[in-house]
């Protein structure tokens, strides 16, 4: 069943905490997966759902630095991930499934922003390969335990940044067109987004929903390779110490990890999925030329371009087609 993108009127918003939205909920004997759990509002995720009960399990390419970084947090285990490494996706699905699990919440929340022109091994743009397709390749991975839970939520962290644009799908690597590093950002938020609208629709039939967040401007190390000028674009200053301030606008980790929390744990969204969620809330669906630094545009929640770029991903990484099948009708 489809579900509309429009605001539910929740009564929450961009002020909101994970940890206000965590209140009262009971997550034990839940099993999730947060990759880039250890850090910025990957940590935040992780602690609130620990705080309610569940098991986490981080993915993260440092597999010391984050259990240093995770060690007072009870109930949480790290497996190495590195979402530009085939090999390392293989490898992290392979390990959580010897635990034979059942998977409850899988939060698709790594990710790169605004680096160098950089390509992986396959020849793959940084910012597609990382942000979008290592994470299509560990949802199918792990598809049949997402099936075993019967009532699964798939999050994928997407950003305002796809207002940049709908994806080139004849040169998603940039090999035709100059390196744009907001293009290159924005293509591959766009692709998160369109990625949660097919997978819902696959999911569904097996008890599995999916969802788009756009978490909210956060300062944190994702703008790392922002230059002065950039940031000063956003009216963002980067200190001597390495850390940020800002005239405004920008949440807090605890607020940007509130949507993919709500996301995964709200009643209101029982029986839902497929769309494209801010502010602890389904977003507005606004038109393609909006200047609005929120809502959605068309071309991230287009069920024909979803499609699309789920058959050229399965290609990209030699998946069958069935792995995980069309149900549409």
């Amino acid at each position: 069943m489809k579900t509309e993108q429009k605001p539910l009127l929740s009564g929450y918003g961009s002020e909101t905490t994970a940890k206000e939205i965590i209140a009262g909920q009971e997550l034990r004997g839940k099993t999730a997966i947060v990759t880039g759990g250890h850090g910025g509002i990957g940590l935040e995720t992780t602690r609130a759902l620990v705080e309610a009960g569940a098991t986490v399990i981080v993915g993260a390419r440092n597999v010391e630095h984050a259990r240093e970084i995770l060690a007072p947090l009870p109930n949480v285990e790290v497996i190495r991930l590195d979402l530009m490494d085939p090999n390392s996706v293989d490898e992290f699905a392979t390990e959580f499934l010897k635990s034979d699990r059942a998977l409850d919440l899988l939060i698709l929340n790594a990710g790169v922003s605004f680096p160098p022109e950089i390509k992986d091994a396959r020849g793959y743009d940084t910012h597609f390969a990382t942000n979008y397709l290592g994470h299509f390749q560990l949802t199918n991975r792990l598809w049949e335990t997402l099936k075993r839970s019967g009532n699964a939520q798939v999050i994928s962290l997407s950003s305002i940044g796809h207002m940049t644009g709908p994806i080139d799908f004849e040169d998603l690597h940039f090999t035709k067109r100059p390196y744009d590093k907001n293009i290159s950002y924005g293509e591959s938020k766009t692709a998160c987004s369109l990625f949660a609208i097919e997978l819902d629709q696959r999911g569904q039939a097996f008890g599995i929903r999916a969802f788009a967040v756009h978490p909210g401007a956060i300062l944190s190390g994702l703008v790392r390779h922002l230059s002065n000028e950039d940031l000063a674009a956003w009216g963002v200053t980067r200190k001597e110490d390495g850390t940020y301030s800002s005239s405004g606008g920008f949440k807090t980790v605890e607020q940007g990890a509130a949507t993919s929390v709500w996301c995964a744990v709200s009643p209101m969204l029982n029986g839902k999925g497929g769309v494209y969620c801010e502010d602890c809330d389904i977003a507005e669906a606004v038109s393609a030329d909006s200047q609005l630094q929120r809502g959605v545009r068309p071309w991230a929640i287009d069920p024909a371009s979803a499609k699309k770029l789920w058959a050229i991903s399965e290609e990209l990484l030699n998946i069958p087609h069935d792995m995980i099948p069309n149900n549409r009708k």
